[in-house]
């Protein structure tokens, strides 16, 4: 396929506009930063209207995955799920009390520790997680029919070599 022929998208138009603008810039990073936030941006907002009418904000259903991807007995201390989230206890507590109140998730004394707390979910939160993730693998999937399974190997692989560079940053 010629360059020609190559369908434009709007990252397209803003890139051409810099290239006019400051045509001594290498904008190629930015064409591919801008698609892959845009995606993400995209994709974000829809997976947010789904599990909204699941019943859960995106802070919630971080919470509830990481519990129902922990195994029976889906249970994990406070501290291991704000260690997974990247959450501080303050943080996390908030989501627990939105958590508990819908009925998704109990909290118990921890029989290790006196004076510690674990979180179990309950029957209805495992539910409404399991339901929320295959609605969503659903609409990824959806999303990426515009690709062979060659293209998406090879995105998945790329896209994962660009990731590991990034993987021990720090977020400042």
């Amino acid at each position: 396929m010629t360059e020609d022929a190559v369908e434009r998208d709007a990252v397209d138009r803003i890139v051409a506009q810099w290239h006019r603008e400051l045509p001594d810039l290498e904008l190629e990073s930015m064409a591919l930063y801008g698609r892959i936030h845009r995606i993400s941006q995209k994709l974000g907002a829809r997976l947010h209207e789904l599990r909204a009418r699941q019943g859960l904000g995106p802070n919630e259903f971080d919470v509830l995955a990481s519990i129902r991807r922990s195994g029976e007995p889906f249970t994990l201390s406070p501290k291991e799920i704000g260690a997974t989230l990247m959450l501080s206890s303050g943080g996390l507590t908030g989501r627990l009390d939105k958590l508990e109140a819908a009925g998704f998730v109990e909290r118990l004394p921890d029989p290790a520790d006196r004076r510690g707390l674990k979180v179990r979910m309950t029957a209805q939160g495992r539910e409404v997680i399991e339901e929320a993730v295959r609605t969503g693998i659903d609409l990824q999937l959806e999303t990426l029919a515009v690709l062979t399974d060659e293209e998406r190997a090879q995105l998945g692989a790329l896209l994962r070599k660009l990731h590991l560079g990034f993987e021990d940053q720090p977020f400042e």
